[in-house]
């Protein structure tokens, strides 16, 4: 557990919205690895470890952590402090988790070594922000531990901090399968992840910020030709038709346009858009988030999308009235009216749309909730087939 204290008015934007919403937040695994090793270190050279200790976020709070395990290595050369995670009231998956990290001392002149301990993943394909082969330590939790390391050597005499710093997380590798690491090429357990510290309720920003570096493997890669899927029944049906390997797979989840919008500034020769019916016709409709909370299927739009495939008035008065997007889709099969080839062609154009000309080719593809392929789009856009 961690308390802060938040410097500012909290009076705007995402802090406004967690005051209002009463929510609770958290503290990233990287402010969880800063607090464990500034906590190991300073008791390596002071013979104490600060409980609780407190650190500075990147954007100026302090907060403080109780620790929940502390031990001295037999020969003094090592000490280990322990965080249990603490997400707030964000459904998080490493929730709970205890981060651990064991410093250890290095001769003189050999800086901060990172190394991933038992349950922190290994880096092993290219296009992620650190090199093949490093701890899946992120660039701004390794400078946060840098600065804190600094600060303790500095207070205790000495002009560099020369350790080797060993983040580990108990159950990491199980909890790591949740997660995104398996496909991006990160192996044996979780990141060390944070930017700001701090963690928002329901935040959709580590969603699409794996969006974007599925799309920097992808390409890192070489790959040419990656899906945006839904979930894990229209991935399937991606690989299917299209062949394609894992990392050329987007979990897109509800953010059509977090794809869209970053293969526009990154392209590739290649998108598919494979997903539920109900939530292409979102897109269709142009909307970019397909969240139910924050659009809906509009039956309307769906009717006039029938009568342009030739639905008489009845059936479009039917379509409207639906209860569902799948009901109305049902209607129009047993019509002969082609509503799941109409709603993939006109995502695929919303798509184009977003894409602004950029030089990518975009096919969609429409499934039902047993991943039956309702509706398909080919390929348009720059370097389509002809």
């Amino acid at each position: 557990m961690a308390e802060a204290q938040s410097k500012g008015t909290g009076r705007g934007g995402r802090a406004a919205q967690l005051a209002h919403t009463g929510l609770r937040h958290g503290w990233t695994t990287g402010a969880c690895a800063t607090a464990a090793s500034t906590a190991a270190y300073t008791a390596l050279l002071s013979g104490d470890f600060p409980d609780p200790v407190t650190i500075t976020l990147p954007k100026g709070q302090t907060p403080s952590f109780a620790l929940a395990v502390e031990e001295w290595a037999a020969d003094r050369s090592s000490t280990m402090a322990g965080v249990v995670k603490d997400a707030g009231d964000d459904p998080d998956v490493t929730h709970g988790a205890l981060v651990r990290a064991r410093v250890r001392a290095l001769p003189a002149g050999s800086g901060l070594v990172f190394k991933a301990g038992p349950g922190v993943g290994t880096v092993t394909r290219p296009g992620l922000p650190l090199e093949v082969g490093e701890p899946a330590i992120n660039p701004v939790p390794r400078q946060m531990m840098r600065e804190h390391l600094a600060a303790v050597a500095e207070r205790y005499g000495r002009v560099t901090a020369d350790v080797e710093v060993e983040i580990s997380v108990d159950h990491g590798e199980e909890i790591a399968r949740s997660t995104w690491n398996p496909r991006l090429g990160i192996l044996g357990g979780l990141s060390i992840l944070g930017t700001t510290g701090i963690v928002v309720p329901y935040s959709c920003s580590a969603w699409i910020d794996s969006i974007r570096r599925g799309v920097d493997v992808a390409r890192a890669a070489g790959r040419r030709h990656v899906a945006g899927c839904t979930g894990s029944t229209s991935e399937k049906v991606a690989v299917a038709l299209h062949h394609l390997p894992e990392d050329a797979l987007l979990d897109m989840g509800d953010f059509a346009g977090a794809v869209l919008k970053y293969i526009r500034r990154h392209p590739v020769d290649r998108l598919t858009v494979c997903g539920g019916f109900a939530k292409l016709s979102k897109l269709a409709a142009g909307h970019l988030d397909l969240h139910s909370a924050r659009s809906q299927v509009d039956k309307g739009f769906l009717a006039e999308l029938a009568r342009q495939g030739g639905a008489g008035d009845e059936l479009a008065r039917a379509v409207a009235e639906a209860n569902t997007g799948l009901a109305a889709l049902q209607l129009c099969d047993a019509a002969g009216v082609p509503l799941g080839d109409l709603v993939a062609a006109t995502a695929r154009d919303e798509a184009l749309a977003v894409l602004r000309g950029a030089p990518v080719a975009v096919d969609v593809i429409c499934i039902d909730r047993a991943g039956m392929v309702v509706g398909r789009a080919e390929p348009r856009g720059p370097g389509a087939p002809g």
